[in-house]
This record gives C-alpha cells, sequence and structure tokens, in this order.
C-alpha cells in the first residue's frame, strides 16, 4: 500500500522510464494510466487530500466535463482490463518486466553479465525502482483513491486478482526472479538476476509464449498450444526415445539433426512433435509450426533465430512437394545448410505421409528425345534423395491389433473409464471398422466419444 506518495509522484515516474515503456503500453497499463490522470485531475493530490466536488461548466451553464465521473469510469475500464487477465496488478506488472523487450534485455540475452554497458545497466536499474512505486499502488491503493476523489460512501470494489488457476498466469511464476521481485526491498538491486534470467529465458514474445505460426511473415504466438503430454503416447517406443534424445541434446547445447516423422495417418507423428513442447518448454524450447505455403521464408525465420537463448523446433506438418514445387529448395538450404554457419539452436521436424517428399512420375523417368534434358536421371535423384537430407527418419507403422488396444486401454486410463476389458475392446474394434480403422487418432477419437457418452448415457445414440 502507498504511503502518503502523490499521484502526480506516479506519473513522474511512469514518464521516467527510459527502457520499459513498452510495461505500460498494454491496454492494461494505458488504462492505469488514465486513471492516475483523470484521478490528479480531481484534486487528488495525495491520499487524504480532495478537493470539492465540482462540476466544470461552459459560459451557459451545460456541463462539458466532470472528473469525478470520469475518475468512476476510468477505474472501470483498468477494473476490466485486469480481470480480462485475471491477475493482480502486481504480479501483472511483474510478468511484463519479464516478457519485456527493449536495448537492454537484448544485450542480457546475447552477453554475460559483466560485459553489460554501463549505461544500460543504470538506466535499467533507474526504471526499475520508478516501476516499484507503480508496483505498490495495488488495486485497494486505487479503490479508495476513487472513493476519496468521487465522494462514494463506500470504495468500489477493489481487483485483487482471480485465485491461482483461474487467471491467465504466466509460466514463469514459479521461477525464483518472480519471488525475488514480489519480496525485494529495492528492484535496482535485482538488476544482474533480471539480466541473467534474460539470458537464460529470453525476453519478448519468446518469453511470453511457447509456441508460435509464421504467418504473413511474422511470428504470431499461440496462446493455447495443443496439451499433449508425452505420457499420452503409447507405442512407437524406439521412435519416442529416438526423438526425445534428440530433443534433450538440442537443449544441451550439443549437435541436434534434422528428423522427418513418416508413417501412416494417425499414427501420432503429430502429436509426438507437439507433446514436446509440454515437457521442454520449461526449459527454453519453443515450437514454430510453418506451413508448406510458408516454406520460402524458412531461411530468413531460421536467420532471425540465431542469436536468441532459446531452442527452437521449425514444425512442418504433413510435408510433401508436387513435381513442379520450388518451396524445398528453400527446406534444403536449411538442411544441408549454405554459406552461413548453420545456427545451433534451431533442428526441423517435419512429418509426412511419403516415404519420398517429392511426388514422381513415370514420365519423370530418362527417355531419349531431342528435347529432354541430357542428365534427366540426375534430377530423378535429386527427389529420390530429398528425404535423405534429414540426419534422421522415423517410421511409423500402421498399428496392429495389439497395439491398437493398448492404446485404448492407456487412454482409456487416463481419462478413467472404468469398463471391463473385453467390453471396452469389443467397442474398440467396432469403431475402427466403422471408422478410420486401427491408429492412434482412431483410438483418441474412440475413447473422446466414449467418455461424452458415459457423462450423458440417456442422450448417447
Amino acid at each position: 500500500m502507498l504511503s502518503c506518495q502523490s499521484i502526480l509522484s506516479l506519473q513522474r515516474q511512469a514518464a521516467s522510464l527510459l527502457l520499459y515503456q513498452s510495461v505500460l503500453d498494454g491496454a492494461i497499463g494505458q488504462a492505469f494510466l488514465n486513471l492516475l490522470q483523470t484521478l490528479q485531475q480531481s484534486d487528488v493530490g495525495a491520499i487524504g487530500s480532495i478537493g470539492s466536488n465540482r462540476l466544470n461548466r461552459n459560459e451557459i451553464g451545460d456541463v462539458v466535463y466532470n472528473p469525478e465521473i470520469e475518475s468512476l469510469y476510468a477505474y472501470g475500464r483498468w477494473f476490466s482490463a485486469m480481470a480480462e487477465v485475471g491477475l493482480d496488478w502486481q504480479n501483472y506488472l511483474i510478468g511484463q518486466i519479464l516478457e519485456a523487450d527493449n536495448p537492454f534485455t537484448r544485450a542480457a540475452q546475447r552477453s554475460t553479465v559483466d560485459t553489460l554497458s554501463p549505461v544500460l545497466v543504470k538506466a535499467a536499474q533507474q526504471d526499475l525502482q520508478a516501476l516499484q512505486s507503480l508496483y505498490r499502488c495495488d488495486g485497494k491503493c486505487l479503490s479508495q483513491w476513487v472513493k476519496a476523489a468521487t465522494d462514494l460512501e463506500t470504495a468500489p470494489i477493489a481487483w485483487e486478482g482471480f485465485a491461482e488457476g483461474e487467471s491467465n498466469s504466466s509460466p514463469m511464476q514459479h521461477l525464483p526472479i518472480w519471488k525475488a521481485f514480489q519480496t525485494a526491498e529495492h528492484w535496482a538491486d535485482l538488476v544482474f538476476d533480471l539480466a541473467s534470467h534474460y539470458r537464460q529465458f529470453g525476453s519478448g514474445i519468446f518469453a511470453a509464449y511457447w509456441a508460435f505460426r509464421w504467418q504473413a511473415g511474422q511470428l504470431v504466438g499461440i496462446a493455447y498450444p495443443d496439451p499433449i503430454q508425452l505420457n499420452q503416447l503409447v507405442g512407437y517406443t524406439l521412435q519416442k526415445e529416438t526423438l526425445i534424445q534428440n530433443t534433450e541434446a538440442l537443449l544441451a547445447g550439443y549437435p541436434a539433426l534434422h528428423v522427418l516423422l513418416y508413417g501412416s495417418r494417425g499414427s501420432g507423428k503429430s502429436s509426438l512433435v507437439k507433446a514436446l513442447l509440454q515437457a521442454y518448454g520449461q526449459k527454453g524450447l519453443r515450437l514454430i509450426e510453418v506451413s508448406k505455403a510458408e516454406l520460402k521464408d524458412l531461411p530468413a525465420i531460421v536467420d532471425s533465430l540465431r542469436t536468441v537463448p532459446q531452442k527452437f523446433i521449425i514444425f512442418v506438418d504433413d510435408l510433401s512437394f508436387e513435381e513442379d514445387d520450388d518451396a524445398y529448395k528453400a527446406l534444403k538450404v536449411v538442411l544441408e545448410g549454405n554459406i552461413t554457419a548453420r545456427p545451433q539452436n534451431v533442428v526441423v521436424y517435419a512429418t509426412s505421409n511419403r516415404r519420398h517428399l517429392i511426388r514422381e512420375f513415370f514420365g519423370d523417368r530418362p527417355r531419349p528425345s531431342d528435347a529432354d534434358e541430357i542428365h534427366a536421371w540426375d534430377t530423378v535423384q535429386e527427389k529420390l534423395s530429398f528425404s535423405d537430407r534429414f540426419g534422421i527418419t522415423l517410421t511409423f507403422e500402421p498399428a496392429d491389433q495389439s497395439t491398437y488396444l493398448e492404446i485404448v486401454h492407456h487412454l482409456a486410463d487416463l481419462a478413467q473409464i472404468h469398463l471391463p476389458a473385453s467390453d471396452l475392446e469389443a467397442r474398440a474394434l467396432q469403431w475402427a471398422t466403422r471408422h478410420n480403422g486401427r491408429s492412434g487418432r482412431t483410438a483418441r477419437q474412440f475413447v473422446d466419444f466414449l467418455k461424452a457418452e458415459m457423462a450423458f448415457p440417456t442422450k448417447a445414440n
């Protein structure tokens, strides 16, 4: 709670920010600054110092502005903005600091703490102290100020945030740096701990999100990535272990290989890649989905990630190319490299239902003709060998009956579905016959259907 600190002083602290202006750039930050402005115009110079309740009128007596009413509107807008995220003001502010993208955070990612520019360090320390002043202004304080500014009998409801689990909490809330901000007497003293945090976990969009989609020439954060977990995936043990080992090598800074996951539809290839994010996101793994249509941008995407501390999987799902499709050449540059050194923090994981990624026709086979390419067989070989450019190829064979039933039993246990084994297996096999055949996807669809059916038995067909 603030102790006799004027609103004007808070406004000055906010205006004095040198590097961390982005902390207040969002809808919540702007609503907070607007609230301070309206309270200041209501003559709330300090706690307990309130001007008389008055109306501003024009020459003919019409009301043109009522600062007290504007204070209520401003508080409502700030309250509503906070309710959208569910966090209290203090935790929201800490999250914005940890996710900030500015010259200091970017320098901290590239440099060790002892080589940071002294000017940037001092500017960051000044900003942290200013932001701590704003941090101390909690929802109860703002509510009391609004009550005083408007002569309300009771203060408006103070925003305190939702309970844990109900808010859009940051995955960084469990990190030591978060607790340090909550307990530190002087935030300026945390500047080097904060720099170490940026170096390990990054800043900006890569700190705010774990999953991304390349769209219209830019990265777009995915707020709710697929929650699939590795323990939900049954079967294909060797393939899973190989992919996990390669991913852990990437995270440890060792050379990791590009991976092609090839096999029948519904066998869990894509799910396995997505599950890696839930297992290793807290350790700095990030997943970027790039569609086939955007593959031309792949070299630029990879190069932009070179100096970022996180490790990246470029995920290309359902990969294949038509005969005259040149998009594979951009992927080839990333797989094989060019004159630019390959970044050690990026790998490509691609899934496909085709072993040979580029379609080949019998007409592509060399046949002597005046109009034909002399070395046509070289072109054919280039197409056929494209998949060989992945360091690891993992094959997913169609699930046999025993594997399919094993997956069904496992998913049913996770869903807490308790049926006699014989009944469960009979229904699972019947489902596979009537739908898409035996596969992990079919097993998942069957268990989801069964769970809904058991929840609403009277409405089941």
